[in-house]
This record gives structure tokens, C-alpha cells and sequence, in this order.
């Protein structure tokens, strides 16, 4: 069987991270994506980060381009131009993250490729969006953590903003749009007709803070900075220190769960305790709840209270960093982790990149193929496309 997306064209003239991430998605899911790159150094994502022996295939770059094809031209040359157009006439989605209006400069608006193929499944991803006061303010990740209060929700009361440590609007964002073409592609499929989908990362970054927007909607009242005990202010939803001096992270919220954890860790004396009966009880007494549990972690090595705890139905789960996450040892039968072969990468060839973050149960989402050099398909994209070979080196500046 062929995966979900397989026959699916998209013309992605994104770059960086939000963008591409979206159709990085796409691709993992079958489709075929056509990078459109600048010449010269093409997507600035290639040269991220400050190891310059990575140029042109930077760790970032990686992530979010496997399988996907790229020619490099300049949209301002006409016979560049009309190649895009012959292009966007034979795909199915265009995916571009230019500031707004950009694209309409360039001669690729929505009223124009709409004329080129009417079906087409058009987004645009944008910081705040393609109308209103902030349409033309620039943003990345960082900015949009800032401006959207999400630096204001990690740590306690008192404590300074703080940047989430990795680029989670971008990702977000970028999931956001791929969700959102494959409603747009699934309803084409339905009525026969395109669509226009307005993505900014302001705005799916206050979606993805549901939990924390919507109960200042309903109560006018912000919710408390908690650190690293859980929304639910639970003692029992907070970090604990373990004999060998790792952390782990308890999760009981519920009744049940406390019940559970009590007569697992030999402390059945708490269900009658007249401090700790019920969760508004322990939450009274929650420095008395929480010096017990301190006194119970410490006899045990974090490994040890994280797969007792969990095999007895009790939400506990142990500290890691990312190297030690990524290296778990199941994540093979999680289909988590793609090997990818690049050609002359420095220091080795053989990588792995992360997966989609689901499996179905027949042709689940990967790829296998690296990620293009800048404008590797150039000459291939441009013969599909009727140019002759003067035309292609034209196009192609060689």
C-alpha cells in the first residue's frame, strides 16, 4: 500500500524552520515536496548554528529536509518565473513563509495561482497573520515566545521571563499548517476545490496555550506560575529528589492514583491521615505531603521508583536530557528514529533524524532518502517540466 500522501505535490518555497517543518511532515507522510531555494547560499537554515564544517547540511537543516527536492533560482528572471508557474500548475499544495506580500511581489499570490490551478491548497505562515496591525512586524520563535506570554508561564512567582528551550513556536506553528492543509486537501477531495490558509505563529501559539488561555477567558483571572509542581497544585504533581541524586517527576492527580502510590510505596497510613484524606487536603497541607514523599524518594535510586511506580498504574517518570531520551533503547520499535545516508558529511555519513510522532498500523509515516544539496535537482525538476537544455542552464545560472 502507498502512504497517506503519496501522488501529492507540494511546492514549498519556505525556510528556516516553521515552514519547512510543515511540509517535512507532508513529505514524512508521502508526499513529494520541491524546495525552492535562492541561489547562492539558498535556505539560511543550511548554515545554522556556529560549527562551520556543516555548512550546506547543517544538524537543524537535516531534521526538516529529508526526501524533499530543491532547485535553486531567482524569481525575479522571467524564464525562472515561468517555470514556477509550470510547476505550480502540476501541484497540488504551495507552501510559502514570506513576510506578506511578498509572494504577490514575486508574482505568486493566491488571486494569481488560484488561475493557475484552481485546486490548489494554498498557505501562507506568517508571524501574526496577512491582515491587521501586526501583519508587517518581523518574528521568529523567540519573538513570538515573548509576545504571546508563553515566556511568562514556565517557573514560579517572581522569576524573570524565560525563553522555552528550543524552537517550540516554530515546530507548533509549522504542525499547525500541515494540520490544517490536510483538512484543506481532504475537503478538495470532497467539493472539488482549493483553498487559501492564513497560518500565523501568534495565533497557533495561543492555541497550543489552550490550557493556559481559556481559563483566564472563562475566570479573568491568569493562572499561577507553579514551576515544576503540575497545574493541578497538587503536592503529589512535582519533582523529587531519588537516592542517587537523579529527579523524578510525580503526576498524581487523581484519587485513585494517590490510593495507588500510598500502598505501593508502604505509607497506607496517608489514606487515613486526616491531612492527606483528599486532594483539597493535601493541597492544604501540601508541605507536610510533600516532606513525607521527599523522605520516601530518597531510600531509591530514580530508575527504581519510575518503573515501580509506573507498573503499578502511578504517573512517576525520571529526569533525562535529550541525549538520554533519544537513546532509549525501544525507540527502534517506535519507528521513532530514521536512518538517513548523507554523502560527505563531516565525521560520518550515517544519521538519524526524528519521526512524525505516530504509527498506523500499515505504511506509517518515514522517509529514507537525505536531504538535498542546495539545488540538486535543478536540471531533473526543470526536463519534467519541457525546458530545453539552453532553458535549464538559463534557469539554473550555470
Amino acid at each position: 500500500m502507498a502512504q497517506p500522501l503519496e501522488g501529492i505535490r507540494v511546492v514549498d518555497f519556505t525556510h528556516v524552520m516553521a515552514g519547512p517543518y510543515a511540509s517535512h511532515l507532508l513529505r514524512l507522510l508521502g508526499a513529494e515536496v520541491i524546495k525552492i531555494e535562492s541561489p547562492g547560499a539558498g535556505d539560511a537554515m543550511r548554515h545554522y548554528g556556529n560549527d562551520r564544517q556543516y555548512d550546506g547540511m547543517a544538524p537543524a537543516f537535516i531534521g526538516v529536509n529529508a526526501g524533499k527536492k530543491s532547485i535553486a533560482m531567482d524569481l525575479k528572471q522571467p524564464l525562472a518565473k515561468e517555470a514556477a508557474r509550470r510547476l505550480v500548475a502540476r501541484s497540488d499544495v504551495l507552501l510559502e513563509n514570506f513576510r506578506p506580500g511578498v509572494i504577490s511581489r514575486l508574482g505568486f499570490g493566491y488571486d494569481v495561482v488560484s488561475e493557475i490551478q484552481p485546486r490548489i491548497v494554498f498557505c501562507s505562515i506568517s508571524g501574526y497573520g496577512q491582515n491587521g496591525p501586526r501583519r508587517d512586524w518581523p518574528a521568529i520563535d523567540n519573538i513570538v515566545q515573548a509576545t504571546s506570554g508563553m515566556m511568562t508561564l514556565g517557573g514560579v512567582s517572581g522569576d524573570g521571563p524565560m525563553r522555552v528551550g528550543f524552537p517550540v513556536v516554530d515546530t507548533l506553528t509549522g504542525q499547525t499548517a500541515a494540520f490544517a492543509i490536510l483538512a484543506a486537501l481532504l475537503r478538495r477531495e470532497r467539493q472539488g476545490k482549493g483553498e487559501y490558509i492564513d497560518v500565523a505563529m501568534f495565533d497557533a501559539s495561543l492555541s497550543f496555550m489552550t490550557s493556559a488561555a481559556v481559563p483566564y477567558l472563562v475566570t479573568g483571572r491568569a493562572l499561577e506560575r507553579t514551576g515544576n509542581v503540575g497545574y493541578s497544585g497538587q503536592p503529589t504533581s512535582a519533582l523529587f529528589v531519588a537516592a542517587d541524586g537523579k529527579q523524578i517527576s510525580l503526576g498524581v492527580v487523581q484519587q485513585s492514583q494517590f490510593e495507588s502510590l500510598a500502598r505501593k510505596v508502604g505509607r497506607d497510613a496517608w489514606l487515613t491521615d486526616p491531612r492527606f484524606k483528599t486532594a483539597d487536603l493535601r493541597r492544604k497541607h501540601s508541605v507536610d505531603m510533600q516532606t513525607e514523599l521527599r523522605e520516601v524518594f530518597v531510600t531509591q535510586d530514580a530508575a527504581y521508583w519510575e518503573a515501580q511506580l509506573s507498573a503499578a498504574g502511578v504517573p512517576c517518570g525520571m529526569v533525562r536530557d535529550v541525549a538520554e531520551a533519544i537513546s532509549l533503547p525501544n525507540l527502534q520499535d517506535r519507528n521513532l528514529r530514521l536512518p538517513l545516508h548523507i554523502a560527505n558529511l563531516p565525521g560520518k555519513e550515517h544519521v538519524e533524524i526524528v519521526n512524525a510522532g505516530f504509527l498506523f498500523a500499515e505504511d506509517s509515516p518515514g522517509v529514507s532518502e537525505p536531504p538535498p544539496v542546495h539545488g540538486e535537482h535543478g536540471d531533473e525538476i526543470l526536463q519534467s517540466l519541457g525546458f530545453g537544455a539552453e532553458e535549464r542552464r538559463e534557469i539554473l545560472g550555470r
